[in-house]
């Protein structure tokens, strides 16, 4: 989790709406290096910004993070164990994190929220997507993001991109990585579906490409949700 601070949102009481902006896709799409490049653009000018990552992003969420991906213990996990505990890191972070950053003129910034489990853990995973989406309800509340950035990558880039980043950290072991091309076909037709069903939050974004390119097609998007604050 980063907080990038500016005085000048320190020296006045902030009252107007800040933007809960999330990063969504399959492994290997870019999300974590698009976020890094929005959060500094967007302190160059003037903004406060938290940027969190799921699951994760708090004391109780990070031991749940170990649990999910990296414990040597979790591979006898099911679904279900899954979903849940996804959400109770999520339901963590949304109070102790989200929802304070928000409330004080901070821009907050996700590298993955609830979007995510309806596409592992619904489509990806075969749970009944009624189901999740109460599991998801509960954890978050009214707690949704104002714009949301799918990025898509080819499978084969995305497969790609993982294997390479395997080679450099080899002893980084990453359930979720481990399963199989079917189960993110179907993570990604989830993603498909979510951006259909809300095509006003939603966004795809084409994530192939020179990083900076797709930077740019990300600011198209954001600057005109950011308020218009000094010298805006």
């Amino acid at each position: 989790m980063l907080e990038v601070g500016c005085s000048a949102f320190d020296v006045f009481h902030f009252t107007m709406k800040v933007p809960f902006i999330t990063f969504e896709g399959t492994e290997g799409c870019g999300k974590s290096t698009q976020i890094e490049l929005l959060a500094g653009q967007i302190h160059g000018l003037g903004y406060r910004v938290r940027v969190f990552r799921e699951p994760g992003g708090t004391p109780v969420g990070e031991e749940i993070r170990h649990t999910l991906k990296h414990s040597k213990n979790n591979a006898a996990m099911t679904p279900e164990a899954e979903l849940l505990l996804m959400n109770a890191s999520r339901a963590q972070l949304v109070r102790e994190v989200i929802r304070p950053a928000l409330a004080t003129g901070e821009i907050v910034l996700g590298d993955r929220f609830y979007d995510s489990t309806t596409a592992y853990q619904g489509y990806g995973r075969g749970l009944d997507l009624a189901l999740v989406k109460n599991v998801i309800d509960f954890a978050v509340g009214d707690t949704r993001p104002d714009l949301t950035l799918i990025l898509h990558v080819p499978r084969e880039v995305s497969a790609e991109r993982l294997r390479s980043r395997q080679a450099i950290l080899p002893f980084a072991r990453d359930r979720l990585e481990e399963a199989d091309r079917h189960f993110f076909d179907r993570v990604a037709k989830g993603y498909q579906a979510v951006a259909a069903a809300e095509p006003e939050r939603v966004r795809v974004v084409d994530g192939t490409g020179h990083v900076e390119v797709v930077h740019s097609r990300i600011w198209e998007l954001v600057q005109p949700i950011l308020p218009r604050v000094g010298r805006w």
